[in-house]
């Protein structure tokens, strides 16, 4: 993990994965105060990534529509609070 790295430009699975080691060094607890705070801040904004990245799937997935034969008849937004 280096702070250099920009999040921006960090697929769904390293953001998460350095995320993930981010809570496990923050969870240990031998991570000094001024590198709890810099890796804190840094997990923050990784979990902000993943959420956007995570959003934008969400609005490309389709679902598959049934005619009333059973037979797949096309695709339709994927309504995921319906």
């Amino acid at each position: 993990m280096t702070d250099t790295t920009s999040i921006k430009t960090l697929p769904f699975e390293k953001a998460l994965a350095e995320l993930e080691e981010i809570v496990r060094r923050l969870e240990r607890g031998d991570v000094p105060l001024e590198d709890s705070i810099a890796i804190y801040e840094r997990g923050e904004a990784l979990k902000k990534h993943c959420e956007q990245l995570l959003k934008k799937a969400e609005a490309r997935i389709e679902k598959i529509t049934i005619g009333p034969d059973g037979a797949a008849s096309g695709t339709a937004p994927l309504d995921v609070d319906g």
